[in-house]
């Protein structure tokens, strides 16, 4: 099969011929109809995260957004058969751990937990063929009227944005959300936060992100490079907002979005650090104390819930396809994936192989 392997960090991906994927006895393969390409991807093609012992290696298939047909399943596999179609988590489960047992398997601790397209054992979806173990757990069943752009917008994305809101925060209707980032799952948010009846602010420094954050339908938005986010918000939300996500990553955002919630609020990290901060960032610690703010994690979302947000795409109260602003070969994925350096891209782009 064709993939896109990584083979330096910082150098254009190699679109090249590489060994069909094999099938576990537990697992199913599947041929990928779509694949949205999302900065998680682009840091990892930075070589990010080595601060963590988190860095991809050269080799990796990246791509963890995929949607497609399984054209090969296990002997052990019980509830998915050959024509399915499927969507993949990025954050792949042991299905038999105490988290996911319990309905957290995106933080499996089991003896084989992975992240898709981001370590040699879980070979990623920039391919026309990817393998998803523990199937019977991770695969997350499609209706046949869903187009697989659709479902790659989904992907981490709305995935993540989706439990962030509603598992992690508690987000209640009425109340007031800050999203501090616009890219794919900034916009992702803004989409959620609609569905959950909560009024946001969206913050960004690019006209072009904030114009599709209030098409999306944002109740105001923030342009962060002409004014202090945190004083606009404030002013915008009378007091500041009662969740605050910080989609983009770096030290500012985040910082910024923590200062953004008003007393007993909570604000939620999304977006993943760069080489500039190395995974850390110092927090107004006494200040979130005396205020009792809360800080979050969210982390993609267990496929047990995904349920609950293809209830959502089939009612079309969210419209992930409305995000797509780009679909790519798997020829151009390299480019495009180069293209996020410098946030030369607006809303999802998904290869279609």
């Amino acid at each position: 099969m064709r993939a896109a392997v990584l083979r330096e960090h910082g150098e254009p991906l190699d679109v090249t011929e590489v060994p069909d994927p094999t099938c576990d006895a537990d697992g199913v393969v599947v041929e990928v109809e779509a694949c949205g390409i999302c900065r998680s991807d682009w840091h990892s093609w930075m070589g990010h995260g080595e601060w963590a012992d988190d860095a991809v290696p050269s080799g990796q298939i990246l791509g963890h957004e995929p949607a497609g047909r399984v054209v090969e399943a296990g002997d052990r596999v019980e509830t998915i058969r050959e024509g399915d179609r499927v969507a993949l988590p990025f954050n792949l489960a042991c299905g038999s751990c105490g988290y996911c047992q319990t309905g957290h398997g995106n933080v499996c601790t089991g003896d084989h937990p992975h992240a898709l397209g981001f370590e040699p054992a879980a070979q990623g979806a920039f391919a026309e063929l990817v393998h998803l173990p523990s199937a019977d757990y991770n695969a997350i069943q499609l209706p046949e009227d869903v187009l697989p752009t659709d479902v790659a917008a989904l992907g981490c994305r709305f995935m993540t944005a989706y439990n962030a809101l509603d598992a992690r925060a508690g987000l209640r209707a009425g109340q007031w959300v800050a999203v501090h980032g616009c890219g794919g799952v900034g916009l992702s948010t803004i989409q959620v936060a609609n569905v959950l009846g909560a009024r946001v602010v969206a913050v960004d420094v690019r006209e072009s992100a904030l114009d599709a954050a209030a098409d999306l339908g944002a109740d105001a938005v923030v342009d962060g490079s002409a004014e202090d986010p945190v004083d606009a918000i404030r002013g915008l939300t009378d007091g500041g907002a009662h969740v605050s996500l910080d989609a983009l990553g770096v030290a500012e955002t985040c910082r910024n979005s923590v200062r953004s919630v008003r007393p007993r609020g909570s604000h939620v990290q999304v977006g993943l650090t760069t080489e500039a901060e190395k995974g850390n960032v110092s927090l107004p610690t006494d200040w979130m104390t005396r205020h009792e703010v809360s800080f979050l994690g969210a982390r993609g979302m267990p496929p047990t819930n995904a349920d609950d947000l293809l209830s959502l795409l089939a009612s079309d109260a969210v419209d992930p396809g409305s995000l797509v602003t780009k679909t790519v070969s798997l020829d151009e994925v390299p480019e495009r994936l180069a293209a996020m350096t410098d946030y030369d891209t607006v809303g999802v782009e998904v290869m279609v192989p």
